[in-house]
């Protein structure tokens, strides 16, 4: 499991959800996604998600924090990934782990 650009890199440079210039786009084999947009609204924001599972926008207010933040969401985007439960898993597991989303959500 690793992390690789999204789509071969074709979006970068162009829009993304946020209506800001894609610099980072990058996809986790196991099914995550996260994309740093360089804005006019804002600064930069940083929306990333879990496959069928969450989305979540960050703003962030300049761009060294933004590439702190990006690292930031990726590690924990992989911990998630750890705990993912398979399809048939026992209810506490499934709990445990939409407790996490909110508690990573809640973080940015």
């Amino acid at each position: 499991m690793s992390w690789i650009s999204f789509d071969g890199g074709s979006t970068l440079g162009h829009r993304g959800s946020e209506d800001g210039v894609i610099l980072l786009d990058e996809e986790h084999t196991a099914g995550a996604r996260v994309t740093l947009e360089k804005c006019d609204r804002v600064p930069f924001a940083i929306t990333f998600g879990l496959y069928g599972n969450m989305v979540h926008t960050v703003f962030i207010g300049s761009e060294q924090e933004s590439l702190d933040t990006f690292r930031a969401i990726k590690t924990n985007l992989e911990e998630l990934i750890a705990i993912w439960p398979e399809k048939d898993a026992p209810a506490d597991r499934v709990s445990r782990f939409y407790a996490a989303i909110s508690d990573f959500a809640q973080r940015f």
